[in-house]
Order: C-alpha cells, then structure tokens, then sequence
C-alpha cells in the first residue's frame, strides 16, 4: 500500500505539490488529470522516489508502512522495479539509442532478480509477448528508432513489468500515438492491472483514456488536489469549475458544430493559462481563470469539502454540493 499524507514539494518557495493525501492499495487503477504545470509529474516522481534534488518536500509518503519521505538513495533503489515502476512519457528519451531493447529490458532482471543472461533473456521474450510485441526474438535484437511508437511503448511496458512491481505509474503513456494505438495501448494497461492485480496510476491530457483505464480520479491544478472520486461519477457530474471546464474544452463529435447561421461553433476553453509557480494566487490556485470567481477566492484557499467519503472537491461553491 501507498500513502501520501499532506505531502508538499516546493522549489525555493515555490510550492510545486500542496497536502496532497492518497492512498492506493492493490488492484487500485486511480487517474491523474489536469494541464500541462498542474503537478502530475511532480506526483507521479514522488511516488518513485525521483524528486529532483533542489526540491524540498514534507508531509509522510509511506510504502507497506515504512517511512519512505526521506529514504536515501540506496533504498529506492531497492524498491524501484520491483514495488514501484513507470512509464516515462517520451519512449525516445526512455529508451536508450544505442541499446537494442532487449538487452535494456533485461538489465533490471539481472540486476534485481538477480538471474543469469539466459534466465533474463526467457524472462524478456515471455515480457514482449506479454504485452503484444509480434515475433518477440526479432524485436528483442532491435534499436528503439527501427520500431515503431506503439512497439516503442510496448517495450516500455515491459521493461516497467520486468521485477513484476506493486503499483504501475503510466506518465501519459499515450502521447503522440494515433487514436487506434493509444486505445489498444490503453486497454493493454488495464488487461495487464488486472491479471497481474497490481496497482495502476494513470496519467493523461486524455480524459477518454482515464474514463476507460480507471476506477477512482484526481483532478490537479496548480499542484493542489481540486477534485476527487469515482471516475465515472467525476465525469458525470464535476464538482468543480475546473475540472466543468476541462470536460467542456473536450472535442465532442455529438454536439452541434455550426450555429444557427452556419459558421463553425468555436470549441469551448478555459481562458488562460496556468501561472508559474512563482505567480500562483494566494488563495484558490484557480482564481483570475475561473468563470464563478467570487472576491474571497483571491486570498482564502479553498478546503477539499466532502460530504459523502468517496468524493470530494476544493472550491467555495462546493460546500455541501459534492455529490
């Protein structure tokens, strides 16, 4: 099991991540959302241990009980691969170029599992099968630029299952893969969850991807927690006006493209942009972009108001209404 409990993470006095509180158990599959400098990375690197070193954080991150909020170095090392693993965003960046992928996959079995090259190698075939990789001896003998995006995110895949973690942490695992790939990519993650029983975190602009590969959802703003809950509900019916005008600025094929005298309806957006961390509001992180801003937003944060225990948003207008 993992806990964050009021964890913070600033740089200088910049506040990159603020009381953020979770738990996630196994079987968990939990989506993380919000624009781009909204802390999902940020979240995601705490889990691994991989905060960058001019960050300062505080609060308690635990693992199966153990204080993990300021483990050194030689102790995550222990634990990554094997309890925690992730999907880094960019496959190109990932995977090394001058490494054929099978050799990088099987780097973490020898080195945890501790197994022999031709014990490592079996592991990694039975890995790229696993995860769909046609003709798994061939591809294993390949550079990262002679596969394709989707094969790219494959071996990916299976270099983060390779010492079978607890918990899977997918860092937008669908970026730039076209619309067919991104689902099967998707749907790979949640089949993959699910017979393994292990955790999944999901992280994406794709709020298609998190509705189909998720159970419970975080929405991230500014690096606070601005929404919480069962996915399907949260999509359903959003408590806050954030994440109201995330779920708007969504491409709809449904809705009504032309108005009445026939030009083209403009796709609804969200004015603005996310503020540096150095020029966040004192009070809600939302406030000067929210459409129902009211004068005390500015100066006073919002509490995270819940009143039923499986949701939960932070917002002045959401007292009593979360449902």
């Amino acid at each position: 099991m993992f806990e964050l409990e009021s964890f913070s993470a600033s740089i200088g006095t910049a506040a990159a991540l603020r009381d953020v509180t979770l738990t996630i158990r196994e079987g968990d599959r939990l989506g993380i959302v919000g624009e781009s400098g909204s802390g999902k990375t940020m979240l995601a690197l705490s889990l691994m241990g991989m905060l960058p070193e001019a960050v300062q954080s505080s609060g308690t991150l635990r693992i199966d009980g153990h204080d993990m909020t300021h483990a050194i170095e030689q102790t995550w090392q222990v634990l990554r691969a094997r309890r925690v693993a992730m999907i880094f965003q960019e496959p190109m960046s990932a995977l090394n170029p001058l490494r054929r992928v099978g050799n990088t996959v099987m780097e973490p079995i020898m080195v945890h599992e501790k197994l022999n090259r031709d014990a490592a190698q079996r592991r990694a075939l039975a890995l790229f099968d696993e995860v769909g990789i046609p003709d798994p001896a061939a591809r294993m003998r390949q550079f990262p630029h002679e596969l394709s995006g989707g094969l790219r995110q494959r071996v990916l895949i299976a270099l983060a299952l390779a010492c079978n973690p607890s918990l899977l942490i997918a860092d937008e695992p669908t970026t730039a893969l076209d619309a067919n790939v991104a689902l099967r990519i998707t749907n790979l993650l949640v089949q993959l969850a699910q017979a393994r029983g292990m955790a999944l975190v999901f992280i994406s602009h794709d709020l298609g991807a998190v509705a189909r590969a998720t159970r419970e959802i975080i929405v991230m703003y500014g690096g606070d927690m601005v929404e919480r809950g069962p996915t399907a509900k949260v999509l359903a019916n959003p408590a806050h006006p954030y994440t109201k005008g995330l779920l708007d600025a969504r491409p709809d094929h449904t809705r009504e493209t032309r108005d009445c005298t026939g030009k083209r309806r403009r796709l609804p957006t969200i004015p603005g942009t996310v503020p540096q961390l150095l020029d966040m509001p004192g009070g809600c992180r939302f406030s000067g972009r929210c459409p129902v801003e009211m004068p005390h937003c500015t100066t006073t944060r919002p509490a995270m108001e819940t009143n039923r225990p499986d949701r939960g948003a932070a917002c002045h207008l959401c007292a009593g209404e979360v449902s």
